[in-house]
Parts: C-alpha cells; structure tokens; sequence
C-alpha cells in the first residue's frame, strides 16, 4: 500500500521508502503563462457562449417545424398514392400536397437531405399531374 506525502510523491506505507516514479513530482506552483491564471475562477460569462445558447432554441424548433412538415409530406404522399390505387386522383389533395412543398430548411444535415428527398418526390408527383409548386426553392 502506498501513502500520498504531499504532492511531489508517495511513500511505502510502514516501508520509508520512496514509490517508484516520483521523481520529477507534480506540482502546483505559481505559473508565468496568463492563460492558466484565467481559467481558475469562474468568470463573467461571454457574450459568444450567450449568443450561442438564444440560437439553440431556434435551431432546434426549426429542425422541429422541419420534421412535422417531412412527416405531413409523406402522409400527403401516401394519401395520394392511395387514391391513385382506387382509380382517381383528387385535386383537392393535390393541392395540399403543393401547400406543404415550400417551407423552411432545417438546420441538422441529415434531416434536411431527408426532407429535400421527401420534397424533390412531392414536386415529381405535383409535375405528373400537372400542378406546380412554384414557391419551392429545391
């Protein structure tokens, strides 16, 4: 078992002897670099870190609006290919299915190439049918 003697190192408990690799101990001396003089309290928090923290709210409703709008999509998708498998086509979803093309973009990579691909679908079938969704910025 080994005893801790301060911070420069150990001893052997019951032995008197140093423990192997304390040479060279740490220490917490005074430093000359300012930096790690900084970091030791608590400072006043940075405008940066606070501009950061108002956008998270932002971004996360955003990519929040994204999903519901990609999950509207392929309901409407859905619905439309189901009424395309009874025999007829309605206008009326056609034009909700163009209603929900444009929208904002999200900000999570991921999720947005997913809606693009959802939207990019949306617009195929608009263009079959001969609708437009002309304020689609895909």
């Amino acid at each position: 078992m080994v005893g801790v003697r301060g911070v420069s190192g150990g001893m052997a408990a019951g032995k008197g002897r140093p423990a192997r690799g304390s040479a060279g101990g740490f220490s917490l001396g005074t430093t000359s670099s300012p930096g790690a003089a900084a970091t030791q309290g608590a400072g006043p928090a940075q405008a940066a870190g606070l501009l950061a923290l108002q956008e998270y709210a932002p971004v996360a409703e955003r990519d929040a609006r994204a999903h519901k709008r990609g999950a509207a999509l392929l309901r409407s998708l859905s619905d439309l290919q189901l009424g395309l498998l009874g025999g007829g086509v309605d206008l009326a979803r056609l034009r909700a299915l163009a209603a929900l093309v444009p929208g904002d973009e999200a900000s999570d990579p991921a999720l947005a190439a997913a809606i693009a691909a959802i939207r990019l679908r949306a617009r195929v079938e608009l263009a079959r049918h001969g609708l437009d969704a002309a304020s689609s910025s895909d």
